[in-house]
């Protein structure tokens, strides 16, 4: 099979479609806190749809990850780690610099980390990048999209900026800007760690080869071991959340109690991958409130009546696998357009990142969330969608020049 850029361009969009698109169904989620469906989602995200896909599209999966080196495990499991910390730092990033600048300098350094250490590390980055006019085209893909996540970025600054002094006050409780560049940069490097995590595979992808596994599902075995690592992050930092809120019988019982109602004031953690974009708002109660805005259906601030309020604990769980699989599968398209793009892989990274910020922001649009913005606010997002969708072009032809030598 040899590689199709034009094709990777593709499923790196469709992985970018999921990953805008997953946190849809967690609108369906009722009267549940964040932690738990988040954790619901994610046993999805992170274990089952993993370890199913990769059975089915793959050979041989347990005999594979019995064979690979136990430094490969540990790296990508390691790594996997790392991108959920950069998770949990990218909440307090929105705290401390607000959504759209948080999101404009965690996603930009994570794109540009996430994508030109790999070959740095390796070695390739003067001969085959710099030293190469398909690599020089790359990198201008690449300078494109960072581009288009700055103008995102500032497009969203300017739609803080129309909003009610209250709403702006709720969006940016804390403002402090060396504590939030700080928190940013340390969100945007750990984040990147789920491509280094994928590129520490790599042994585990010549073992499927080799066990006759075709080389479009070959990466599917290394998401196993990475999302491993990004489970126990998140599995740690809920089940504390669990715990501190009294959240935790929500999993097993439908009936409420009144501690639904009184849940303090914690920090949302979803991965800057994710790219969340009214749920974050929705998710941000001002500092030192009870935390309503965590439960994805607000509950009145006074005491009601505990029998006739009652989680939906079914329509919940599948509202949950739904998100949680489509979350997994952003990824399980990634790896597959990685395969269509030949020696500059590495470039697979700024595809997903541009994917996933032009889908998310179409699902806001769709949302009506850029109604009330302005016009000037809705010509730099429409610049900013142009550049992000012209980088996954350019880059694209890169890779096409690439085959070409």
């Amino acid at each position: 099979m040899h590689p199709n850029p034009a094709l990777g361009v593709f499923l790196h969009w469709l992985g970018g479609l999921a990953s805008g698109s997953f946190y849809v169904p967690y609108r369906g989620v009722k009267k549940w806190a964040w932690e738990t469906y988040w954790l619901a989602g994610g046993v999805f995200s992170w274990i089952i749809a993993p370890w199913v896909l990769g059975l089915l599209m793959t050979r041989d999966l347990p005999a594979v990850l019995s064979e690979a080196p136990t430094s490969t495990l540990f790296w990508s499991f390691f790594f996997g780690i790392l991108w959920g910390v950069g998770g949990l730092t990218f909440g307090l990033t929105m705290r401390y610099l607000g959504l759209s600048l948080g999101m404009a300098v965690v996603l930009g350094l994570c794109a540009a980390f996430g994508t030109l250490m790999p070959p740095i590390f390796r070695g390739e980055f003067m001969t085959q990048v710099l030293g190469t006019t398909s690599g020089k085209v790359i990198l201008l893909g690449i300078a494109v999209c960072l581009l288009g996540i700055g103008a995102a970025g500032l497009a969203g600054v300017y739609k803080e900026r129309a909003m009610s002094p209250e709403q702006q006050k709720a969006v940016i409780k804390e403002f402090a800007l060396k504590k939030g560049v700080a928190f940013a940069t340390l969100s945007g490097v750990m984040s990147a760690c789920f491509a280094y995590g994928l590129a520490a595979g790599d042994p585990i992808k010549a073992l499927t080869l080799r066990h006759g596994t075709p080389m479009l599902w070959q990466g599917l075995p290394v998401l196993v071991v990475v999302l491993i690592g990004g489970f126990t992050t998140n599995f740690i930092w809920c089940l504390v959340l669990n715990i501190r809120n009294k959240t935790g019988y929500q999993y097993f019982t439908s009936q409420l109690r009144e501690t639904d109602l009184t849940i303090e004031n914690e920090t949302v953690i979803e991965t800057a991958l994710d790219a969340p974009s009214r749920e974050v708002f929705d998710h941000m109660p001002a500092h030192g409130e009870p935390q309503t805005e965590v439960m994805v259906e607000n509950l009145p601030a006074r005491k009601q009546d505990q029998a006739t309020e009652r989680a939906p604990l079914l329509a919940n769980y599948l509202f949950c696998a739904l998100a949680g699989t489509t979350w997994y599968f952003q990824f399980f398209f990634y790896t597959m357009g990685e395969t269509q793009m030949g020696r500059y892989r590495f470039s697979s990274w700024t595809l997903h990142m541009a994917s996933i910020i032009i889908f998310s922001s179409l699902w806001g649009i769709g949302l009506k969330e850029w109604k009330a913005a302005g016009v000037k606010t809705g010509r730099l997002l429409a610049l900013a969608l142009l550049l992000l969708v012209g980088s996954t072009v350019i880059v694209g032809y890169g890779n096409y020049l690439g085959l070409a030598h």
